[in-house]
C-alpha cells in the first residue's frame, strides 16, 4: 500500500521555517529580499558555472599557461600572508603525484574554512609560478569523493547574488535541501498544448533546471520559460486593464466633420506637417468611437506635439465638450496655457489655468466655472486631480510628460456619464519594447520628424578647463542679441563652500563657431572644480553676473522660488529683458524661448541621458544655429558613454534606446510609479521576440476571458494577483 504524499509546502511560508535557515539567517535573507519560500524559489542564480575537466597536475605541467582546468587533491599546508601587498591566503594542494599552489588575494576569510587534510576541488585558469603550477583566486568546493565531483561537473554550480552575511554557496545549500518541497508547490498556469506550441518546458522543470541544471543546455531552456512567464504576466495585466477600460464605461463619440476640421486648421498660422496630419487622423478616428481613446503621442522635443493636442482639444470643444490638459509642473502648465492663448486669441473658446498656487477666492470661482461648464479647456497641474474639481462635460484628457505620472493618476480624471478620451504625450521617446509593456494598454502615435526650419543643435563635450572659452563664445552671441542658459545640478552650494571668482577675462582667446575653435591657450578652471563640491545655481548666478557677464542681464530660476517669482523670471527671459538664465532642471520641460541658442551644462555627468536630452531641447527652437556645451570630467565609464551619445546624435529615439540599455527598464521609467515589476530573468533588449509572443498570447487570453473567470485560468488569476496586487489597477481581480 503506497504511503500518502505529504502536503506541498505553501510558498507563503516564512523563510525562517525552511531547513537550514532559522531566525538569524532569515534576517540575512530578508536583506536580500527573500522573505518567503516563494521568494527563495524565485531567487534565481545570476550565473551557472560548469567545471572544466578534472586534470592530473602532472598532465598540466607541460602547457599550463592560460588553460582552464579542475584540480583535485589534499591540502598539505596553508598560510595567510598579511604583510604582502596585497595580503593573500595561500595553500599547497597535492594529488599524490604533483603539487600546486592556490592563492586568494585578500583571502583572510578562508583561514577558518580550509585546513590541512581537507580534500578540495579547485578550478580556474592555470599559470606557472617559477617551476610549479598555481591557480589565482580559483573557485573551490570541498569534496569527499569523486562522486561529489562528478555531480558538480554534470549539474554545474549555481552562482547566486550574495551578501557579506550569506555566500553564494550557503544560499545554494539552502536552496538544494528545500528545492523538492518548493517545487511541489509550483503551480502550472498553461496546459500541455499551449506549452508544446511554444516549446516551453513545465514551470516545475524550469525552476528545477535553473537551480540545478542537468546540463548547460537546460539552463537556456529554463531561462526562456521563466522569461516568458514574466513577460506574459506583465502583458496580461496590461491587457486586462485595457479590456476593463473598454468594456466598463463608454465614451462620448466625437466625429470630425469637414467644416470643424477647416475651422480648427485656421487657428494655426502654418501648415501642419505630414507627421502631424497622420497622427491627427489616428486620434480623430479614436475619438469618433464610443470606446474611450487611450493613445500615447510620442515625439522628440520640438516636434509639434502641442499643436496635435490642441487640435484634439478643439475637436472636443467644437462639439460643446470640456477638455483637461494636465502637466507635471506649474512652469509647464503655464507654458501650455500661454500657447493656447497665442493660438486661441480672439476665439470664443474659454480657457482656464488651475494650479496649486491659486488664491482661495480665485480657485473657488474657477472651480464653479468648471462645474457649470463655463470653462472649455482647463490647463493645470496635479491640482486637476483634487476631489473638488468636478467637470460638467469632460470628454478629453490630455496628459503631458506622462512618464511623470503613474497609471492611477492619469486614470483619476473621469467623466460623469461617459469616460473621457485619453491622449498622453511624452517628449521622452519610449523604446518599442517598453511601449509594448508599460504602455501596452495604449495605442502609440509617433511624430518622427521635426517641423521644417528647425536647425540642428551642435553638441560638444569639454573638460572644465575650457569653460572660459565658452564664456567668450557666448559673449559674441549675446552681443548679437541671442540668449543663453547655464544649468547646474544643485540649487545651493554645500555648507562651508564659497565659490572663487575667475581672474580677469578682459583679454580672452578669440572664438570662431564653437568654443575653443580659435587661438589662445585654455585658461585654468576655478579651483576645486573637478574634485570639490558641485557648483550650484545660486552661487554661480552671482559669479556670472558680477564677473563673467557684467555687461549683460543674468537671471536665476530654480524650483525653490515662489510661483510668482518663477513666472516673473520666465516672462523676463521670454521678453528678452534677460540675456542669460541660470537655472536647475526646473527648465527641463516646457520652456520655449526661440531666441535662446546656447546652453551650458556644468557637471553634465551628474545628469541622466534622457534628462540631458530634455535640457538640450530648450534650445534649437528657432531658426538660428544652436549650441549645447557639456562640461564634465566624467570619471566613470557610464558617465562618459552618456556624454558621448549626446555629442553623436540628437535623435531622441536612439537616445532612448541607449538610455534603456544603460539603465535598464525599471530605472528608465520608475518601477514603483508605473507598476513595472522587477524582471528577474527577462531582458527587454534581448528578448524582443519572446516579448512579442507573450503580448500576443496575453491579449488573446484577455479578449476571450477578461475576468479570468474560466476554471482553466484559475492559476493565472491567482498568480497575477500575487505578482501585482493593485500595481496595475487589478484590485478587482482579488
Amino acid at each position: 500500500m503506497s504511503q500518502p504524499q505529504p502536503e506541498p509546502l505553501p510558498l507563503a511560508t516564512p523563510v525562517r521555517f525552511l531547513r537550514k535557515v532559522g531566525p538569524q539567517r532569515a534576517e540575512s535573507f530578508a536583506r536580500l529580499g527573500v522573505h518567503t519560500a516563494g521568494d527563495l524559489l524565485e531567487y534565481f542564480p545570476r550565473d551557472h558555472e560548469f567545471l572544466p575537466p578534472v586534470t592530473a597536475l602532472g598532465e598540466l605541467l607541460p602547457d599550463a599557461a592560460g588553460r582552464r582546468a579542475t584540480v583535485v587533491g589534499e591540502i598539505l599546508t596553508q598560510r595567510y600572508v598579511a604583510r604582502a601587498r596585497p595580503p593573500r591566503f595561500e595553500l599547497i594542494l597535492s594529488d599524490g603525484q604533483e603539487e600546486c599552489r592556490l592563492i586568494w588575494f585578500h583571502g583572510h576569510y578562508l583561514r577558518d574554512q580550509l585546513r590541512p587534510g581537507d580534500r578540495l576541488a579547485a578550478w580556474g585558469k592555470v599559470s606557472r609560478y617559477r617551476e610549479s603550477l598555481q591557480l589565482v583566486n580559483p573557485r573551490w568546493r570541498k569534496v569527499e569523493d569523486l562522486e561529489d565531483l562528478d555531480s558538480l561537473q554534470r549539474h554545474g554550480l549555481a552562482v547566486y547574488p550574495a551578501s557579506g552575511e550569506l555566500s553564494s554557496g550557503q544560499i545554494a545549500q539552502v536552496v538544494q535541501v528545500n528545492l523538492e518541497d518548493l517545487l511541489a508547490a509550483a503551480a502550472e498556469p498553461y496546459d500541455q498544448p499551449f506549452r508544446s506550441q511554444r516549446r516551453l518546458p513545465t514551470r516545475r522543470e524550469a525552476l528545477a533546471w535553473i537551480h540545478q541544471p542537468p546540463g548547460a543546455e537546460h539552463v537556456a531552456q529554463a531561462r526562456r520559460r521563466l522569461a516568458y512567464d514574466e513577460l506574459f504576466l506583465l502583458e496580461l495585466a496590461v491587457a486586462l486593464r485595457r479590456e476593463k477600460l473598454r468594456r466598463t464605461q463608454p465614451a462620448c463619440p466625437l466625429p470630425l466633420a469637414a467644416e470643424l476640421d477647416r475651422r480648427i486648421r485656421r487657428r494655426f498660422p502654418f501648415l501642419l506637417t505630414a507627421d502631424q496630419d497622420r497622427v491627427i487622423a489616428e486620434i480623430a478616428a479614436d475619438m469618433a468611437r464610443a470606446q474611450p481613446m487611450n493613445r500615447l503621442l510620442q515625439g522628440d522635443v520640438g516636434s509639434g506635439k502641442t499643436v496635435v493636442a490642441l487640435y484634439a482639444a478643439l475637436l472636443a470643444v467644437g462639439q460643446h465638450r470640456q477638455v483637461a490638459l494636465m502637466a507635471p509642473t506649474e512652469i509647464l502648465a503655464e507654458q501650455h496655457f500661454l500657447s493656447l492663448e497665442r493660438y486661441l486669441h480672439h476665439s470664443r473658446v474659454r480657457r482656464a489655468l488651475l494650479t496649486g498656487g491659486l488664491p482661495s477666492r480665485q480657485r473657488t470661482a474657477l472651480l464653479q466655472q468648471i462645474r457649470s461648464g463655463e470653462s472649455d479647456i482647463v490647463v493645470g497641474t496635479q491640482a486637476l486631480l483634487e476631489k473638488d474639481v468636478d467637470f460638467a462635460r469632460l470628454a478629453l484628457v490630455v496628459v503631458d510628460e506622462q512618464h511623470k505620472f503613474g497609471v492611477r493618476q492619469r486614470q483619476r480624471l473621469r467623466g460623469k456619464d461617459a469616460a473621457p478620451h485619453y491622449l498622453v504625450m511624452t517628449a521622452t521617446p519610449i523604446p518599442r519594447t517598453l511601449a509594448l509593456t508599460v504602455f501596452g494598454d495604449l495605442d502609440v502615435s509617433t511624430i518622427e520628424h521635426l517641423p521644417p526650419g528647425r536647425r540642428p543643435i551642435t553638441t560638444r563635450w569639454y573638460p572644465p578647463q575650457r569653460l572660459p572659452d565658452a564664456h567668450e563664445f557666448m559673449r559674441e552671441k549675446l552681443r548679437r542679441g541671442q540668449q543663453a542658459y547655464f544649468v547646474y545640478p544643485r540649487v545651493e552650494e554645500l555648507a562651508g563652500y564659497e565659490p572663487t571668482l575667475f581672474p580677469d577675462e578682459s583679454s580672452p582667446p578669440n572664438a570662431a563657431d564653437a568654443p575653443g575653435a580659435g587661438g589662445g591657450a585654455p585658461r585654468e578652471p576655478r579651483s576645486g572644480y573637478a574634485a570639490g563640491p558641485l557648483k550650484a545655481a545660486v552661487a554661480e548666478h552671482a559669479v556670472l553676473q558680477q564677473q563673467v557677464f557684467p555687461d549683460f542681464r543674468v537671471g536665476l530660476l530654480h524650483g525653490q522660488m515662489s510661483r510668482a517669482d518663477k513666472q516673473r523670471i520666465m516672462d523676463d527671459f521670454r521678453r528678452r529683458r534677460l540675456d542669460v538664465l541660470v537655472a536647475t532642471v526646473v527648465i527641463e520641460v516646457g520652456v520655449d524661448v526661440p531666441n535662446a541658442t546656447i546652453m551650458v551644462i556644468e557637471h553634465a555627468d551628474h545628469f541622466g541621458l534622457a534628462q540631458l536630452h530634455q535640457l538640450r531641447g530648450r534650445i534649437g527652437r528657432g531658426t538660428l544655429p544652436s549650441y549645447c556645451l557639456l562640461f564634465a570630467e566624467a570619471p566613470t565609464e557610464p558617465a562618459q558613454r552618456r556624454l558621448e551619445i549626446l555629442t553623436q546624435t540628437t535623435d531622441g529615439f536612439r537616445i532612448a534606446e541607449e538610455d534603456l540599455r544603460l539603465r535598464g527598464p525599471g530605472e528608465f521609467l520608475g518601477t514603483a510609479q508605473h507598476g513595472l515589476p522587477e524582471l528577474k530573468v527577462a531582458d527587454l533588449l534581448r528578448d524582443t521576440d519572446l516579448l512579442r509572443m507573450a503580448q500576443r498570447d496575453a491579449f488573446e487570453v484577455a479578449g476571450r476571458d477578461p475576468e479570468l473567470s474560466q476554471p482553466m485560468h484559475e492559476v493565472l488569476r491567482r498568480t497575477l494577483h500575487e505578482r501585482f496586487g493593485e500595481n496595475l489597477l487589478l484590485a478587482d481581480l482579488a
